[in-house]
């Protein structure tokens, strides 16, 4: 086809829908930023014509195999060889002709089958001009040249796969007379499958077991897996494609009786034979195509009274699953296997300190990855002082990225927004393992190009059951998935498990509870629908979170326990002063930290002073302010920095010489080697980092101190990973 007929047709499109197409074909660019004419380019290539594909529905699927059939009909089989392939437009075939083939006479398929290619050349898979002959790209004709599952040709099978002898042997079981050559035997052969009522009679007189065989080949699909031909050469392979029968049949009466028969036929697979075409016809009784324009009916179901509650739970949970994670990540990097992915003790590690599945973890760690506030950083290289010494290979940690710190500042609902985000583009199952045998690795997951199609396609089956508990109906959910995209989800039992997965994990995340989808499911499927989920999440997500999730809470209500508790997610603010005077001991709809000795002196040691830290807590303070905390914070800011660490290799002073001479007699401190010089000054053979640490392990709160007398507070530098995003 000439370029500029699809730039003209491009050119008569809405930006929305040239943006669609391009995200549908993994173009990843704005719509803008392609001419027409790069666009109509890029649409001939097979790569694109091939993503574009994935994105049909079952209808769509079965319409284009009925275009690729029809083309082969008339214009012989499409080339193997990709240098030979055809102008598009040699290939063209009546509209009105693949319509018969789609719905034959029934008005209302007719018009279903009419939809299904408007649609498909809105997709750009049927090419301009669109009239009564309609063009399919050549991607289509080489991949779906099978689309009605009606076979090859017998012709082509026997001519393909079969010697002289195999030829000779399929007429005698036709009960025809031995002819005098090969050709002369198989063109006897094709005459009696091209016979409708010859080939009738054969079929009339095959025994029962024969007839199961030929129904669900006829309609589902052309193979099947026998033992019935084995190649002709050594060890099981044959150069030049061709098969004999098994000596001893395949042990399927059933299958020997066709076989013998030439109504199977070698496909060129291993243990895999072929119904032929004419054969197929024969069963069904006339040339249609399977065609189902509706997706599955939900079955009768129990309504869903708590989805949206649940939803709220979910995502309450999931949000502070994720700060926690993320600041477990900051204190203590997880270490990268050479074999790539997480170290399994970290994952163990992780999960026994959030108290949650060790899945759950790969899981949060997999869209905290993709939502760029995880990442790899390379750990510092000690090179050998030898230059010929090859320097070792790095390793890697993974920590929160540079986006993690703004990432603090946000309210619940938008910290979720990129998590949910990157959860709909996410181009892996995390949930799901391909190998049961195998210890599942966090991070260590191939790349999957079918994981949004299928999660496009769940949404999608639950969507088609509102306010219903579609998800606990696995077989609705396999057959409805399936139709929404048949080439994104694989056959068999690893479809049923890998839909499953998701299920799980969009349980985790609020976008499916009590079984039925949620107002925040039903928002990702918008974005999924238009595109916009790889560009401008923000914006539908951003309202949705925020109307489920409560703002966050600015006050805490502090017991005589010694106790802080904020009923609800704290803001950040808030969380940070808990954090830093307390322990967090629970979570869930109240979050409680302790406050003791211990925790106070650590609010100290990073340069709170405790007159200013009972002001910021009586400011945060809901309702009275308990006495003994007062008092606690009190005794702990008069203890503190009664002794001094000078930073000259170094010193400790103190007003206090019993302190002094208490530290000097030790047995806890003898590492540092503490001698006393005065008697307010110690002199320690270590450094002040070390003798901080230490004198902090015995149970004393030492502060720093500069040379000038200034108290110093002392603020661990924070280690960022870079983001992958600007």
């Amino acid at each position: 086809m000439p370029r500029n007929a699809m730039a003209d047709w491009l050119a008569t499109r809405a930006p929305e829908q040239l943006q669609l197409i391009a995200d549908r074909a993994a173009l990843r660019r704005h719509g803008g930023d392609l001419s027409l004419t790069d666009l109509a380019r890029l649409l001939s290539q097979d790569y694109v014509a091939a993503e574009l594909v994935k994105f049909c529905t079952l209808p769509e699927i079965q319409a284009l195999g009925a275009v690729s059939w029809l083309a082969d009909q008339r214009h012989g089989p499409f080339p193997e060889e990709h240098w030979r392939a055809p102008d598009p437009r040699s290939r063209a075939v009546p509209r009105s002709e693949v319509i018969d083939l789609l719905a034959g006479d029934d008005p209302r398929l007719r018009a279903e089958a009419e939809a299904a290619l408007d649609r498909l050349a809105d997709q750009a898979l049927l090419l301009p001009p669109h009239g009564e002959q309609v063009v399919a790209h050549n991607y289509v004709h080489r991949a779906l040249t099978d689309g009605m599952a009606l076979g090859r040709p017998a012709g082509q099978l026997i001519s393909r796969h079969f010697n002289a002898p195999e030829v000779h042997r399929v007429a005698a079981g036709l009960g025809l007379e031995k002819a005098a050559t090969r050709t002369a035997a198989e063109q006897d052969v094709l005459a009696v499958l091209a016979d409708p009522a010859r080939l009738r009679a054969v079929l009339d007189a095959a025994p029962e077991e024969a007839k199961e065989l030929l129904q669900p080949l006829a309609y589902e699909g052309p193979l099947v897996e026998t033992r019935c031909f084995h190649p002709v050469g050594p060890y099981g392979y044959s150069s030049t494609g061709k098969y004999t029968f098994f000596p001893g049949g395949s042990g399927h009466r059933g299958v020997d009786w066709l076989a013998a028969r030439g109504l199977l036929l070698p496909s060129g697979l291993p243990n895999i034979a072929e119904l032929p075409m004419e054969v197929a016809l024969a069963v069904r009784g006339e040339t249609r195509s399977s065609f189902h324009p509706r997706p599955p009916s939900p079955p009768e179901l129990p309504g869903a009274e708590r989805a949206e509650a649940g939803s709220q739970s979910a995502l309450v949970a999931v949000a502070w699953q994720i700060e926690r994670l993320l600041a477990a990540c900051a204190e203590q990097p997880l270490a990268v296997r050479k074999a790539g992915g997480i170290a399994v003790r970290d994952t163990k590690r992780l999960a026994k300190l959030l108290r949650l599945p060790e899945e759950t973890v790969r899981f949060l760690l997999e869209l905290c990855v993709r939502a760029d506030l995880l990442g790899a950083l390379a750990e510092p290289v000690e090179r050998p002082a030898n230059r010929r010494v090859k320097a070792p290979d790095p390793t890697y940690v993974v920590l929160p990225t540079t986006r993690y710190d703004r990432w603090l500042s946000l309210p619940p609902a938008e910290r979720l927004v990129p998590v949910l985000a990157a959860w709909a583009v996410c181009r892996d199952i995390p949930l799901w393992w391909p190998d049961p045998d195998q210890t599942p690795i966090a991070l260590a997951a191939a790349d999957d190009p079918d994981a949004v199609g299928l999660r496009y396609a769940l949404l999608e089956a639950l969507a088609a059951a509102p306010g219903r508990r579609a998800a606990a109906a696995p077989e609705y959910l396999v057959a409805a998935t399936t139709w929404h995209r048949p080439m994104r989800v694989a056959e068999g039992a690893d479809g049923a498990q890998r839909i499953a997965a998701t299920v799980r994990e969009a349980g985790l995340l609020g976008v499916i509870a009590d079984d039925a989808l949620t107002a925040l499911g039903h928002a990702l499927l918008g974005l999924l629908r238009s595109g916009q989920a790889w560009r401008a999440p923000g914006p539908v997500l951003g309202p949705v979170l925020a109307g489920l999730l409560p703002p966050p809470q600015t006050t805490a209500r502090f017991q005589t326990d010694l106790t802080a508790v904020v009923s609800g997610t704290p803001e950040a603010g808030l969380a940070a002063l808990l954090n830093a005077v307390g322990t967090r001991e629970s979570e869930g709809h109240a979050v409680v930290w302790r406050i003791s000795p211990a925790s106070v002196r650590r609010a100290l040691d990073t340069g709170h002073e405790a007159e200013d830290l009972l002001r910021q807590l009586r400011a945060v303070a809901q309702g009275d302010f308990p006495q003994p905390l007062e008092y606690l914070i009190k005794d702990v800011g008069r203890t503190h920095g009664r002794m001094r660490v000078v930073r000259s290799g170094c010193c400790v002073r103190s007003e206090d010489e019993a302190l002094l001479a208490e530290l000097a007699g030790a047995k806890a401190l003898r590492k540092l080697g503490l001698r006393l010089i005065a008697p307010t000054v110690l002199i320690s053979a270590s450094s002040e980092r070390e003798t901080m640490d230490a004198l902090r392990a015995a149970g004393y709160a030492p502060a720093l101190e500069a040379e000038t007398g200034v108290t110093l507070v002392e603020e661990p530098a924070a280690r960022r990973a870079p983001a992958r995003k600007s």
